[in-house]
């Protein structure tokens, strides 16, 4: 049963099966409260298993800034990447229906599917899709993605996998994939002829009564959702609209997109607890494949803040999951980043403690400084941190460290060598599709993408045959870099980007793409 937190929810005079150390609620109310005004965000909704029983779930704040309607336990957040357990979970129902193995080869189920190296396509499983070894660098194809709303199906994003260039050996390497995932639900979809959202839907949140929905939610979650929102020191706190829960369904669901709220979430993670058991008791999935699920596959770098704050000595990705050791503990779990939203699940077993954190903001420091002040609590052997104050003096560290990698900034002539007319007209890259350099009415120079309608920005000249485009919605993307080839007889013969900065960077988002003249050059 799910209730209201209160005073006395947590409080281990009160609530007989409650480890004594774990925070009691009036604690972790001030907790969430300092959180939200110290990293700039409206609101936020938290929910803690122990002990399988859910003990707490409460709203925090506002989902709604501008009508000051309040965050409950049962509002919407977007889950993000916390997201790609569930699509885990869907691919281990059918391998234990043995309708697939994980050393099965995606070939098998998807004929299109190809990278650019014959031989890593033809050895690449299921298994490979989940565990971010294939390759590719960290964040490859993510471009077809974000900023939403993207224009690309998840058919194109698969085809498209062939034109991105390989970083690393294959399996050699663990780089973060979104489009992997997208991958994963397509070969779910074929095996079980139907959707993947419809299988979800039908063999996970039904049978769990979890109101969540990868595709169209209803109106009555539409009425509960919180908007996303950003912050800077010029604008102060603002909303994300691009970003914002309606009624469309997203390509990108299986690896950032669901929505859900901390009610049905706790009950995701007390299943989780219980060996994956339904509250009938039935068996959602198999104690063999959650163990899969939840075993290492790729270990992760371990940063000196982990070593030194958490005592952690080993890190690896699992399927879905990363696992973590924290003070002697295994630490389940994943975060979930997407502009406006910040989404945090974790299960310490053998603590018996699930803890759910969905927040509408942009700042990472609510869902660490809670998680943090919520685990440790029933950790003996932690030290008493105050986990705001730690995150404050974290952030300013990252933040000076940010700003030397990216000083100083790009310094150019704010000319170019050819007529501003040369330069403009409609480019293609094979697979990113059609964009558009133009003068507009205003006597503006414009960029435009056909397949993601929010990267439009103005364009400056910068230098030689250089220009930048500075993106209208400045939170979407960060400003970059049009560099154009010229021919000996000065025409154009194409223009590829980088971010705009000094320092040059090898692995980003527009690294595989070249845009080419179309036949018909004019301006628009």
């Amino acid at each position: 049963m799910i209730i209201e937190s209160n005073a006395q929810s947590l409080d281990p005079q009160t609530y007989p099966n409650t480890n004594p150390s774990l925070i009691t609620a009036p604690s972790l109310d001030k907790v969430v409260a300092t959180a939200l005004e110290t990293f700039y965000t409206p609101g936020a909704s938290v929910a803690i298993v122990h002990q399988g029983q859910i003990v707490h779930a409460k709203g925090y704040g506002f989902r709604d800034l501008k009508k000051k309607t309040p965050v409950t336990k049962d509002t919407y957040f977007r889950l993000a990447s916390t997201s790609k357990a569930f699509t885990a979970a869907t691919m281990a129902i059918l391998v234990d229906e043995g309708k697939v193995q994980w050393d099965d080869k995606v070939i098998d189920f998807l004929p299109n599917f190809a990278l650019s190296d014959p031989a890593t396509t033809s050895a690449f499983t299921i298994l490979d899709l989940f565990t971010h070894r294939s390759g590719l660098v960290g964040g490859a194809g993510d471009s077809m993605l974000w900023p939403e709303p993207t224009g690309f199906t998840r058919a194109e994003i698969i085809h498209n996998l062939r034109y991105l260039t390989p970083e690393y050996r294959f399996r050699s390497t663990y780089a973060y994939s979104n489009v992997m995932y997208i991958t994963a639900a397509e070969v779910v979809a074929k095996i079980a002829n139907q959707s993947w959202e419809q299988f979800l839907h039908e063999r996970i949140f039904a049978p769990l009564q979890m109101e969540c929905y990868a595709s169209s939610p209803p109106d009555t979650a539409l009425n509960n959702a919180a908007m996303g929102y950003g912050h800077n020191d010029e604008r102060g706190i603002y909303p994300i609209p691009r970003n914002a829960i309606n009624n469309q369904s997203i390509v990108s669901a299986p690896a950032g997109g669901i929505i859900c709220n901390a009610s049905s979430m706790a009950i995701w993670l007390q299943t989780l607890l219980n060996e994956a058991h339904t509250p009938s008791g039935a068996a959602l999935i198999s104690r063999e494949q959650l163990n899969q699920i939840f075993t290492p596959q790729m270990p992760l770098f371990i940063s000196e803040h982990d070593k030194q704050t958490h005592l952690t000595h080993s890190k690896s990705y699992a399927i879905g999951w990363r696992v973590q050791n924290i003070y002697g503990y295994e630490m389940i779990s994943h975060t979930g980043t997407l502009s406006g939203y910040q989404a945090y699940a974790a299960i310490i077993p053998e603590l018996e403690l699930g803890v759910i954190i969905l927040n509408n903001g942009s700042n990472y420091g609510v869902r660490d400084s809670v998680k943090q002040t919520i685990i440790k609590s029933v950790m003996p052997e932690a030290k008493p941190v105050d986990w705001i104050d730690h995150y404050i003096d974290y952030q300013a560290k990252q933040e000076q460290r940010y700003l030397r990698r990216l000083l100083p900034l790009p310094k150019g002539s704010g000319t170019v060598l050819l007529p501003l007319s040369s330069y403009l007209g409609t480019f293609c890259d094979e697979w990113f599709g059609e964009v558009s350099l133009y003068k507009d009415q205003s006597d503006v120079y414009r960029f435009s993408s056909a397949k993601m309608p929010t990267l439009r920005g103005r364009l400056e000249a910068f230098d030689q045959h250089s220009w930048i485009v500075r993106w209208d919605n400045q939170n979407a993307a960060s400003d970059a870099f049009v560099h154009f080839e010229v021919n000996p007889d000065n025409t154009i013969k194409g223009f590829s980007m980088y971010p705009y900065t000094a320092k040059e960077i090898i692995n980003h988002e527009y690294r595989d793409m070249f845009f080419m003249p179309q036949p018909a050059l004019h301006d628009n």
